[in-house]
């Protein structure tokens, strides 16, 4: 990891019957990351059998600045509602790799 970049690891569970909608969310706002000068490194599923995240994703982006963009993003404050009718618990880590 280079000097002021984060790295970053996501875990996703849905709402009861409602994984196709954190896939479609997810699949909206990860597209911005690129514009808050980030990448999106891996995302995966599973079938969330028990207690398992749905998603997880890994992610990178140049700074602390550039996540904070994103997070401020409000393309993606405007979807908060379609975002709680979908993710039910989302954790959200630093990690690095080895």
């Amino acid at each position: 990891m280079s000097d002021g970049e984060v790295l970053l690891c996501c875990l996703l569970w849905a709402h009861e019957g409602r994984v196709q909608e954190l896939t479609a969310y997810e699949d909206a706002v990860l597209a911005l990351i690129p514009e808050h000068d980030g990448e999106v490194i891996r995302r995966a599923q599973s079938d969330g059998a028990d207690g398992h995240p749905h998603e997880v994703q890994l992610y990178r982006f140049a700074s602390q600045e550039a996540l904070e963009g994103y997070l401020a993003d409000p393309r993606r404050s405007e979807r908060i509602a379609e975002r709680d009718q979908a993710i039910r618990v989302t954790e959200l880590f630093p990690v690095r790799f080895l």
